[in-house]
């Protein structure tokens, strides 16, 4: 097998068993992380342009601290955390969700948009070697970030593209592999102000999900409707704050952040254990704990 490309053109490709993720909400085991040491803030989204327009004062120690409470979180929960090597060039690579995304297959290496960030992809293929997680393929159609690669269930992906960072030539470069495998694919065009599609559509658990009625297409809230997924709705302020954009680590267990004070309140409601440490650093930089985590691994569900 071609480490670099596990794909089967045809279809086919054998399933992992140490690593993958057949979901967004299956137990989580093991979770890639990328460094903040070398986090700033950069005009990456409508989020951190707003930012950096109101003249917020960027505190760095502030960013180590608050990094370390969701390490915590994550270890405290059970969850392995694994780390991409730091690059003094790459600032946002602490947003590890974009660079790649697991599949049961294996790793799909991601092309950013951004020029500042289009060298994570070296980190990342470092890891996936290293740690011998074969990668499925790499995106090569155009730029497609990871937070738009949204699994709703097993075998069913729900992929958005704004064309400011996904673009639509390579979401359907994707969703052609998928649909090979046997999977429905649903593509969403996005407003470039919302950036990828886990901003308002995040799956909480089996059959339940956030969603955000004034940023989601309402043909998108149907078709999740009709697979019989119950709505949890966050509003457009608390979206625009990435408060939707929320990590479930399985077996009724959310990270979520502490200003997700509404989401947060319904998600216990439900039963889960929330983990909410304060993230605001980073989701004023346009990320927020979905953006930071890349799922290595989830038992299968």
């Amino acid at each position: 097998m071609n480490p670099l490309r596990a794909r089967n053109p045809e279809g086919n490709t054998p399933l992992l068993t140490e690593w993958g993720c057949n979901s967004e909400y299956g137990n989580l085991t093991d979770v890639l992380l990328g460094p903040a040491d070398n986090y700033k803030w950069l005009p990456t989204s409508s989020i951190s342009k707003a930012t950096l327009k109101r003249g917020d004062a960027f505190d760095h120690q502030l960013a180590m601290k608050q990094h370390r409470e969701m390490v915590d979180a994550y270890e405290s929960a059970g969850v392995k955390v694994h780390w991409l090597e730091p690059d003094d060039e790459l600032p946002y690579q602490v947003y590890a969700r974009d660079s790649s995304f697991m599949t049961p297959y294996g790793a799909v290496v991601t092309q950013m948009a951004q020029w500042w960030r289009r060298g994570e992809y070296g980190p990342v293929v470092r890891f996936y070697m290293e740690k011998g997680i074969p990668i499925y393929d790499m995106v090569t159609a155009g730029s497609f970030e990871g937070g738009d690669f949204d699994i709703i269930e097993p075998g069913c992906v729900l992929i958005g593209w704004c064309g400011e960072r996904t673009q639509e030539q390579s979401a359907n470069q994707v969703r052609k592999w998928f649909e090979k495998e046997g999977w429905e694919v649903r593509i969403a065009p996005i407003a470039e102000h919302y950036v990828h599609i886990d901003l308002m559509v995040c799956m909480l658990a089996e059959k339940l999900c956030a969603v955000c009625p004034d940023t989601t297409d309402p043909e998108i809230m149907s078709w999740l409707k009709s697979k019989k997924i119950e709505l949890v709705e966050v509003n457009y302020q608390d979206t625009m704050a990435l408060a939707c954009n929320v990590m479930s680590l399985g077996n009724d267990k959310i990270l979520a952040p502490a200003h997700a004070k509404d989401l947060n309140a319904k998600l216990r409601a439900h039963g889960f254990e929330v983990f909410d440490p304060e993230v605001d650093v980073f989701t004023r930089g346009g990320g927020g704990v979905h953006c930071m985590a890349q799922a290595l691994r989830r038992d299968p569900v």
